[in-house]
């Protein structure tokens, strides 16, 4: 963070008693905490807990999962049910918090949740935001989903914890 978020005045380092030092703005005579965006991410299971839905999303091949941004005034779980709603048209049965992880590339806190859908049908998905998506058994999800990636961390560690 370069510049205050409420003047634009470029911010100098400044030290805080017990936080050392952080962006401050002479202008506003604020300490200016650097800012992240916070999303949701989810294994969604089918009501058995036996299959994983995995998405393809913005023309590409890679299977990821459901994610999506919390939004100002929502909390986390709110956040899990409105996408899980929005993106497949299922309704979230239970929930659990499974990890976190700071994401760098979009400034992006990444709370990654488990959760339980009602149905396992496909009709009602989203087309504007999912180019596809498919159920796959426990461990070909996690043959399938992108190599290498934030998704991949997540459900490796939901998967290594369950077994």
């Amino acid at each position: 963070m370069k510049f205050c978020c409420e003047c634009g005045t470029e911010l100098v380092l400044k030290n805080l008693e017990d936080e050392g030092m952080i962006p401050f703005c002479e202008n506003c005579g604020e300490y200016r905490f650097p800012g992240f965006s916070t999303a949701v991410s989810m294994i969604v299971l089918n009501h058995d807990k036996t299959k994983i839905l995995l998405i393809q999303q913005y023309g590409t091949a890679n299977n990821v999962l459901v994610a999506g941004y919390v939004n100002k005034g929502e909390n986390a779980e709110d956040a899990v049910i409105r996408e899980i709603s929005e993106e497949l048209g299922l309704e979230v049965e239970e929930m659990g918090y499974c990890k976190s992880e700071y994401f760098p590339k979009t400034n992006t806190l990444m709370l990654n949740f488990r959760c339980t859908v009602d149905s396992e049908s496909l009709d009602k998905i989203n087309q504007k935001e999912i180019d596809k998506a498919e159920w796959f058994p426990l461990e070909k999800a996690r043959e399938v989903i992108m190599p290498d990636s934030l998704a991949k961390r997540f459900l490796c560690n939901f998967l290594d914890n369950l077994l």
